[in-house]
């Protein structure tokens, strides 16, 4: 009798790994870290700078409006009393209120003029490059010149305006005597100055809007008119928004304009400050009443109205198109 014994079968090889299999395992973890680092060490650069030249001032500033500190004395730690005091200052609401009647005055006729400019750049028209570069040389021309060139035209005695009124039987103005005659002479400045500038963001954005919308909308008997106002603006949406936030970030930090029509370095804004802006206060008692620490406390409640009024801008565009 034959005894069978079953034997094991012989266990079976692996897959074999190859040569160099841990340095693969290496490059593939180091692919897998430059993949997931290269993003932030690209932005890095912009935060870094951002760090250095916008948190850490804005964080000096708060620290310096907390202080009675001058130029060449003592610095002494005063707590909120500035901002106290400068809610009380009626010629700081006196700023404020000129520098939102410039803004009121100059953004919104000069959004609207840019949307209707970007619009008619848009169309097919002879010479349209021309047009398009046109419309940005007010931009590349120097805002001091700009402004003398501007401050000539509102001249009371031989400016082109009051020349021009006078042919109507309009006695001459005095632009600078009175806060609405500065204001609109300073809110033609800034139109003039940067409604190119924003006719050709929103011309950008119109050349991304789908031709076949405007087809389709043809063909079912739309206008032009109606068109434009159901496919043009909700498309410019987010361009408009964007529009508007900058145009609220320069319409509050105005300086230059006023400063170049007053003609005055004490930055006083007119005889009575009729025209003197929030930017023009806070250097005024920076650098003529050498008082930093109320300067600086004028700042921050700068960049909260910024805030404010961005929030509002934002509320309202962000409507358009029928966005809740």
């Amino acid at each position: 009798m034959t005894l069978h014994v079953d034997t094991p079968a012989p266990p079976r090889p692996g897959p074999r790994r190859p040569v160099g299999h841990r340095g693969t395992e290496r490059s593939r973890g180091f692919a897998r870290f430059d993949l997931r680092a290269t993003p932030y060490f690209l932005v890095s650069p912009y935060f870094l700078l951002f760090a250095i030249f916008g948190v850490f001032p804005l964080g000096y500033t708060f620290w310096v409006s907390l202080h009675e500190w001058e130029l060449a004395g003592d610095k002494t730690l005063v707590g909120f009393d500035n901002y106290i005091e400068l809610i009380t200052d009626g010629a700081f609401w006196n700023a404020v209120v000129n520098t939102l009647g410039m803004f009121a005055m100059s953004t919104i006729p000069q959004l609207a003029l840019a949307l209707v400019l970007a619009n008619a750049l848009n169309k097919r028209i002879r010479g349209r490059l021309f047009f398009r570069l046109g419309v940005l040389l007010p931009l590349i021309t120097s805002v001091v010149a700009v402004a003398v060139v501007f401050t000539q035209l509102y001249g009371r005695d031989y400016g082109m305006i009051n020349w021009f009124l006078s042919l109507f039987d309009v006695d001459a103005i005095n632009w600078q005597n009175q806060k609405w005659s500065a204001w609109v002479a300073i809110s033609t400045m800034i139109d003039w100055r940067w409604t190119g500038y924003n006719a050709i963001i929103l011309l950008a954005a119109m050349q991304t809007i789908p031709k076949d919308l405007y087809e389709a909308a043809a063909i079912d008997g739309a206008t032009a008119r109606r068109q434009f106002w159901q496919i043009t603006i909700p498309m410019l949406r987010p361009t408009i928004i964007f529009t508007v936030f900058i145009s609220t970030i320069g319409g509050l930090t105005l300086f230059t304009e006023p400063v170049m029509f007053d003609g005055n370095p004490t930055m006083a804004g007119g005889t009575t400050g009729q025209y003197q802006t929030v930017a023009m206060f806070i250097v005024k008692e920076a650098f003529r009443d050498f008082d930093f620490g109320y300067a600086a406390a004028a700042a921050w409640l700068l960049f909260v109205l910024i805030l404010i009024g961005t929030l509002i801008n934002y509320s309202f565009t962000r409507r358009i198109g029928g966005s809740k």
